[in-house]
């Protein structure tokens, strides 16, 4: 018995009701069907399908069964798919969403070279740090930025990024330094309003310390932070990628240094219900290589 081929049998009798319209379908006698569930059947020990003169029903066994057979089947054509496709430039429609400043600054070069290298495949780019439902939303890939992943996210991860304290010169110059952690508490915080209520984290030695903060600025996009900082209106924290321009221009400082923060994973976030086309991968794959150059290429600027 050809274990698979006697599963997509079950399936397809299962579906259409009668072994006679699967022969009739497949082309063969109704004997070569009902062997290949009967071989089935004995395999498992138990019976799948409940016969009369009348019609097909499953049993309780049969229907737990046959939504394993699916899951297996499915597996199989992917694979088979995919070997094929690898052979053969990427195809389709890829939705992908990015977050807005590190897609606007870091991605969209590397999404138009995608674009550019895979002139087959469709590309639709949204811009939002909206964490949407990638599955409600119809979304392929989403890129995140984020120090934790949640409970059953499905992830690559993909490189990382820093976070840096900042505050423009003549702020410290009006309000003085921080020198430990603990003293941003007292000063004027602009603040992410997706990072949600809860503070900042440092590491101090071998703990961790949070440290509350206020503010009466908050956005939803970093860039805005930091032209706010950049004019001397408080400190605040930003990623690297949103924040480094700044400090190479002059224009903020980094303070607190020696105290790092947790660092934020780039990950590629996966629709949970569904295996991963072909075409999404080679997009991971080529995000990967990208990013993990322009890091080795900051890191040898240095």
């Amino acid at each position: 018995m050809d274990r698979l081929e006697a599963m997509r049998l079950f399936v397809r009798v299962a579906d259409l009701g009668s072994f006679a319209a699967v022969a009739q379908q497949e082309g063969v006698a109704r004997s070569v069907i009902t062997r290949q569930v009967a071989a089935l059947e004995a395999r498992l020990g138990c019976k799948l399908m409940a016969r009369s003169t009348r019609r097909l029903t499953l049993t309780s066994a049969g229907a737990a069964f046959i939504e394993k057979c699916r899951v297996i089947l499915n597996l199989v054509d992917a694979a088979e798919t995919d070997i094929a496709a690898e052979h053969q430039s990427p195809r389709g429609n890829i939705r992908v969403s990015v977050p807005l400043s590190f897609g606007l600054k870091r991605l969209a070069p590397l999404l138009l070279e995608f674009a550019r290298r895979y002139p087959d495949v469709a590309l639709d780019m949204e811009y939002s740090d909206r964490r949407g439902n990638l599955i409600e939303e119809g979304i392929d890939l989403s890129i995140r930025v984020t120090s934790r992943l949640a409970a059953g996210d499905v992830a690559r991860k993909l490189g990382v990024s820093h976070m840096k304290v900042v505050a423009a010169p003549q702020y410290l110059a009006q309000h003085g330094r921080p020198k430990l952690p603990a003293d941003v508490a007292h000063h004027e915080f602009l603040g992410y309003t997706y990072a949600g209520a809860g503070g900042i984290e440092f590491q101090v030695g071998d703990q961790r310390q949070k440290v509350d903060l206020r503010g009466r600025l908050n956005a939803n996009n970093g860039e805005v932070l930091a032209e706010a900082a950049a004019q001397g209106m408080g400190i605040t924290c930003q990623p690297d990628f949103v924040i480094d321009e700044f400090i190479a221009a002059g224009r903020v400082e980094q303070i607190l240094g020696d105290y790092p923060m947790p660092e934020l994973g780039i990950y590629a976030m996966l629709p949970s219900n569904r295996q991963v086309p072909y075409r999404v991968r080679v997009l991971m794959d080529f995000l990967a290589d990208r990013l993990r150059q322009g890091l080795a290429a900051a890191k040898d600027s240095l």
